[in-house]
């Protein structure tokens, strides 16, 4: 196991200096999951959410929180995005609604956290819009799925990485 980085030698907290580092390109995918009462997941699925698209409305809120991830994570790199995708899965037997956010670009450090904040966001935008017929819905399993480029190379989470 590694380091962490993100300290000096006198246990400092600091920004990592990546000036060195090479350019490559670099891509991030991250996926969470909201589990949502019944009538919610129909309304969100069928459109007719009295706040509207809501699913549409998170994406935007998940796009716009990975291009600032720089200004919440205090010691994270300000990065270009290339692109950033959010899609989803309806799991019907469930009631839970499963976001992912792919994140790229081309640089000098990752983009894993900008991934992370893109889906957090999500999911956190589709409680509340939904909050006023569901407070019991949950967020959980969080996690980088796939990072790839940089010093560090390629890492695929395997079935048991959030477990």
């Amino acid at each position: 196991m590694g380091e962490f980085t993100h300290f000096n030698k006198e246990g400092n907290a600091v920004m990592v200096d990546v000036h060195a580092k090479d350019d490559t390109y670099r891509v991030a995918v991250a996926a969470g999951k909201i589990y949502v009462n019944e009538e919610v997941y129909a309304a969100i699925k069928g459109h007719t959410a009295k706040k509207g698209d809501v699913l549409g409305v998170a994406r935007i809120a998940g796009i716009m929180a990975a291009k600032k991830n720089s200004e919440l994570i205090p010691l994270c790199h300000i990065i270009a995005l290339t692109d950033c995708e959010i899609r989803y899965e309806m799991h019907d037997e469930e009631h839970s609604i499963e976001a992912f956010c792919k994140t790229s670009c081309i640089g000098k450090t990752g983009v894993e956290m900008e991934a992370m904040t893109g889906v957090s966001v999500t999911l956190l935008t589709i409680y509340d819009m939904c909050k006023a017929m569901d407070r019991g819905m949950r967020i959980t399993d969080i996690h980088l799925m796939e990072k790839d480029g940089g010093k560090s190379g390629h890492y695929v989470c395997e079935e048991s990485c959030s477990d």
